[in-house]
């Protein structure tokens, strides 16, 4: 017997949080690192990032605009749902939200996360955290069904094919001396090896190129890595790569952020601080494309990506590689 489902009548948006004043950062990164073997050694480091940058992370800001953005969408084209925000690791939390909703009455939503691409940290890690949520607010909890990662669709890869020929702005190129390096958060090569993260970077990166500057080479870089030195993570990392392509006679680099849906301290400190003053060093003029954010072309997308869930559509995608299955596989993306 087929389950009869309550209609969709909300919106969640799922997010990774972050800091918004100094005393946050070290609570903040400390629900990061649960469970995950980070050295105290390496928070403080990355503490400083933060505080260099005023104890702000810029994702609060870019989910806040998101938000504000799709309800005007929502509101102009429909479906009329009210929408909902929360959070793995900072306010507002998952499971206060969860519990938000429930008191409003809401049975059954639709969530949206920003991570575009398929792995245990970026897909099946909010699985969990939605289920975690729902356990934690009991029997009223509302259903909560997550779309699947968007990378393949059009109006992902369209943003950033636009963000990219931005960055790459007017003048004349020189194929020979101009690279674009797109980038992405390294994970363990364990990891990468049990999901489609890394091949759905790459064919993301390929089509992104192929359509903003198909005269140019163009490379996938790995950033941010977080683990023990011993543990092997994907790479190279962009920093190392932008010494070795300026070995080899590049001197023009457009930075693409791939594998970041919005702006987080990973790509204002990694990308905009560390990866800056290496291409400074090393005579690279660096540029670097915007992620999808609010624009849009983006904002849109999510619109119909919600709009076709709620109606029991699917949404065509681009590429060779298939659109991501609703509901994932119980054995996709695990992390061991």
């Amino acid at each position: 017997m087929t389950e009869s489902l309550p209609p969709v009548d909300a919106v969640l948006l799922l997010s990774f949080g972050g800091p918004e004043r100094p005393q946050d950062v070290m609570p903040f990164l400390e629900n990061v690192a649960r469970g995950r073997n980070i050295p105290r050694a390496r928070l403080e480091v990355v503490a400083q990032h933060y505080l260099g940058f005023g104890g702000r992370s810029p994702i609060n800001d870019e989910c806040r605009r998101i938000l504000s953005a799709l309800e005007a969408e929502l509101a102009a084209r429909g479906p009329h749902l009210p929408l909902y925000w929360g959070n793995r690791n900072w306010h507002p939390l998952l499971a206060d939200t969860v519990a938000a909703m429930a008191r409003d009455g809401v049975r059954r939503a639709v969530a949206i996360a920003t991570s575009a691409f398929s792995s245990y940290s970026s897909c099946r890690q909010y699985l969990e955290d939605i289920e975690k949520a729902r356990a934690a607010v009991g029997a009223s909890a509302p259903r909560i069904e997550k779309l699947p990662p968007f990378w393949n669709h059009a109006f992902f890869l369209e943003t950033m094919v636009e963000h990219a020929r931005a960055a790459l702005g007017s003048a004349a190129l020189e194929p020979s001396a101009t690279r674009l390096v797109f980038t992405a958060h390294s994970i363990p090569s364990a990891m990468a090896a049990r999901c489609d993260y890394e091949a759905e970077l790459r064919e993301a990166s390929r089509m992104v190129a192929l359509a903003a500057a198909p005269s140019l080479a163009w490379d996938l870089a790995w950033q941010s890595r977080s683990g023990p030195p011993q543990v092997p993570w994907l790479e190279p990392d962009v920093c190392d790569h932008l010494r070795t392509i300026a070995a080899s006679g590049i001197s023009r680099v457009v930075l693409v952020p791939i594998g970041f849906v919005v702006d987080h301290m990973e790509v204002v400190y990694d990308l905009d601080t560390a990866a800056a003053e290496v291409a400074r060093e090393c005579g690279i003029a660096l540029s670097r494309a915007a992620c999808a954010g609010a624009d849009p072309r983006f904002i849109a997308g999510l619109r119909d990506l919600v709009a076709a869930h709620q109606g029991g559509d699917a949404v065509a995608v681009l590429g060779s590689s298939a659109r991501r299955p609703f509901p994932c596989a119980q054995d996709c993306c695990l992390p061991h």
